[in-house]
């Protein structure tokens, strides 16, 4: 008998105590080993539209809902007593007729009429807004997944109520409608046939997952609330399984998914090639100790697969590898380089050039690219650089980059990059890698000197390099050509479209701060357009002040007013554009009168 649990009853069980999450557990562990158990006391729901929900008593108030047949035994619910007969009694598992997928439907009878808020009082009511679906043929509606029973609600939709009755449909058909409604085209998945499993759907993998073990099991009910880690969108789980014959990445805008993606595809390389060794990155620490943390969660269940997958930010790999092959490195911080190009400004008489330019000059273009003559500055091209630099202010500019050269060597002192070219240069002679596959997540900051490597560890090996980013939120990096460096993903790029941590509004407010679609150097494009959210929420404000206090002081009467209403401090957020304005922050926390660190 297969053995299969619901996303709604992680839903469910999250929402209930730690003692009773304890029970719970104990009692569905007991059903996985033996169903049949004659200790288990399996009771019909009553009134229910399906026939095959059955309530398993966990304790004197707490049931568990079930679907049971001959062929498998599914954790559907679970809440106390009378809340979760309601729900079974409200609902039923049937194969779509035209998807042919699994799904769980509610029963439309039992939705009560749905109520628009007034957001704005008018002394006349406004006319009726038009239908979005109404000229929608039945059957393409049945194709994106609509159940039979809701068509009718579904070709009455309008703006005001497309997220109230999305909330009651299948992942699947929400999506295709709210894609409809932005003016997108859904993308389904491919139907199946009369006789094979609805579970096996795409869209049924979705909300249904077949519990093969003990620990895998373990894993969705110690993790309720981490849903990701057991249930993945089709979209997502097609780009964590694909073979790709090159490098490959994966975009979309922010709350879209791509960092678990990233880490669903080093799990799965480190699963499927039981021999390699699987490196998961990203730009810094912090970053990297959430990706380690997320990733402990994600192989819980095989621990062991954490001896040959590794997560470092990139730069303590780079170290690792430069002291192995050559040394420790001495790396030359900030502080250290705005020094050695001051001493050595001083040194060359007649010039104008800043010292944020000088620095921004030797950062972005000569330490990036490793240029070590006069003649490799001479001819590159400086892109992202809004400053055109004339031959002879190239000659100026050289003799002093030149002298900061002369203090690195004297100090003993190299860069990140020049310790991430020595490191490229030394893996060219390796006839194996220290790993086997990279999967790059935040990969819109990745340097020139870090690609350099990536591209030197990759080696042009099939899945050997997955980068997860989005072009939209580069912070740190200058444009520059991928390709030239060894990376190039032209027909391996691939955008994902549902965003699951914005509210519709908050996204669309955000798009507008964007072209619909962006490119790299190379010409590949980001497609934003066509990105939906799958939940609703209230509309940004947007205020502007005549000056800082006026906006500390606002700023601070509005955190006031939502710790005022429940909210945590850490559940506020407040920034700002840059460290530079850090100050502003500081002083609207301080007029709320909370601290900061």
């Amino acid at each position: 008998m297969e053995f299969r649990i619901s996303d709604t009853f992680t839903d469910s069980l999250a929402k209930l105590t730690g003692d009773e999450q304890k029970a719970i557990k104990t009692t569905a562990f007991d059903l996985q080993m033996n169903p049949a158990n004659p200790g288990m006391q399996f009771h019909r729901v009553e009134r229910a539209r399906d026939a095959n929900f059955w309530s398993v008593r966990v304790s004197s108030d707490i049931r568990l809902i079930i679907h049971k047949t001959d062929a498998s035994l599914l954790l559907c619910y679970v809440d106390h007593h009378d809340n979760a007969y309601k729900w079974a009694q409200h609902r039923k598992i049937q194969r779509h007729p035209k998807t042919g997928a699994a799904q769980l439907v509610e029963v439309r009878e039992t939705v009560k009429e749905i109520k628009v808020p007034k957001y704005v009082e008018v002394e006349q009511p406004a006319p009726p807004k038009p239908p979005l679906f109404a000229n929608t043929d039945d059957d393409v509606l049945l194709g994106y997944g609509v159940p039979e029973e809701w068509l009718d609600d579904v070709k009455n939709i309008t703006e005001d109520t497309l997220f109230d009755i999305s909330e009651h449909l299948p992942y699947e058909a929400a999506e295709a409608l709210l894609e409809l409604a932005t003016g997108g085209t859904p993308q389904t998945a491919k139907a199946v046939k009369d006789d094979n499993d609805p579970f096996e759907h795409p869209d049924a993998k979705r909300r249904f997952r077949i519990m093969s073990n003990v620990e895998e099991l373990q894993l969705a009910l110690d993790y309720p609330w981490e849903k990701w880690s057991v249930f993945l969108h089709p979209a997502q789980l097609e780009l964590v399984e694909r073979d790709f014959n090159g490098p490959a990445r994966i975009s979309g805008s922010a709350g879209t998914g791509k960092t678990i993606v990233a880490l669903h595809r080093a799990a799965y390389l480190a699963k499927k090639y039981r021999d390699s060794r699987v490196l998961l990155t990203t730009f810094s620490e912090t970053l990297a100790n959430a990706l380690r943390n997320r990733l402990r969660i994600l192989i819980s269940s095989e621990p062991r697969l954490a001896e040959r997958l590794e997560v470092h930010a990139i730069n303590d790999v780079g170290k690792r590898l430069y002291k192995s092959n050559f040394k420790k490195p001495v790396i030359a911080t900030k502080k250290h380089l705005e020094t050695f190009i001051q001493e050595a400004s001083a040194k060359v008489e007649g010039h104008k050039f800043a010292l944020h330019f000088l620095f921004t000059e030797w950062t972005d273009v000569i330490d990036a690219w490793q240029l070590k003559t006069w003649e490799e500055y001479q001819n590159i091209k400086r892109l992202g650089r809004r400053k055109r630099l004339a031959e002879n202010q190239r000659k100026v500019l050289w003799s002093i980059f030149e002298e900061v050269r002369k203090a690195l060597i004297k100090q003993n002192m190299i860069t990140l990059s020049d310790m991430f070219s020595d490191v490229a240069e030394k893996l060219e002679s390796y006839e194996h890698p220290p790993f086997d596959f990279a999967v790059i997540d935040e990969s819109q900051d990745v340097s020139v000197s870090q690609l350099r490597f990536l591209a030197a560890l990759g080696c042009g090996r099939p899945n050997s390099l997955y980068f997860a980013g989005d072009l939209g939120q580069r912070i740190f990096q200058q444009p520059f050509s991928w390709k030239a460096l060894g990376v190039d993903i032209r027909g391996r790029s691939h955008s994902l479209k549902i965003n699951y941590r914005t509210s519709h509004q908050i996204r669309c407010q955000a798009d507008r701060l964007l072209p619909p679609s962006l490119s790299d150097v190379d010409g590949n494009a980001e497609d934003r357009q066509g990105t939906i959210s799958v939940f609703d929420g209230s509309l940004p404000v947007i205020q502007t002040f005549e000056d800082t206090d006026s906006e500390a002081k606002a700023v601070g009467l509005w955190i006031g007013n939502l710790l005022h209403d429940g909210f945590q401090p850490h559940e506020v957020g407040v920034f700002v554009r840059s460290s530079e304005q850090l100050q502003r922050a500081h002083t609207a926390l301080d007029s709320a009168g909370l601290k900061w660190i």
